[in-house]
């Protein structure tokens, strides 16, 4: 049985992390490993400026949808500006295969003005050697109606 005390802070600076501090060096190398917290992206959106480049909700919901879905990636597939991007969603996390992805979390991969013309669901993890579909080319509603 793990004897340990509580404190307020962290040492990975999580707002939400609470550090377990165990009575000895073995259950504190178990227990330091369990307050890594996983880093969640916060999309600041301000809807007054009419910013098309800001957040899109759709590629949100995707990354949430993901982040449930064990062994299972999705391949989207969008159209920005009349050019067609693809994007590897994997465990909640997002990453453009057209072009480099913004090292900033608090930016939306794809811009709002983007438009999903497919989903693909493969099995993750995501190897594009050998890429194993589970359901390809799914509308946005059909998405939204099956398992959003």
């Amino acid at each position: 049985m793990l004897q340990y005390s509580l404190t307020s802070t962290c040492s990975c600076n999580s707002s939400f992390c609470l550090t377990v501090q165990a009575l000895n060096l073995r259950e504190q190398r178990v227990l330091s490993a369990l307050c890594g917290a996983r880093r969640r992206v916060r999309y600041e959106y301000d809807g007054d400026d009419g910013n098309e480049d800001g957040h899109n909700e759709q590629i949100a919901k995707l990354e949430l949808y993901s982040q449930s879905a064990r062994g299972e990636a999705l391949l989207v597939h969008a159209l920005v500006d009349d050019e067609e991007v693809d994007v590897l969603i994997f465990k909640g996390f997002s990453s453009c295969l057209s072009y480099g992805t913004s090292p900033d979390p608090t930016k939306s991969v794809l811009p709002a003005r983007a438009v999903i013309k497919s989903i693909d669901r493969i099995k993750g993890p995501f190897d594009p050697n050998n890429i194993e579909y589970l359901e390809k080319a799914i509308t946005w509603q059909a998405f939204l109606d099956n398992y959003g």
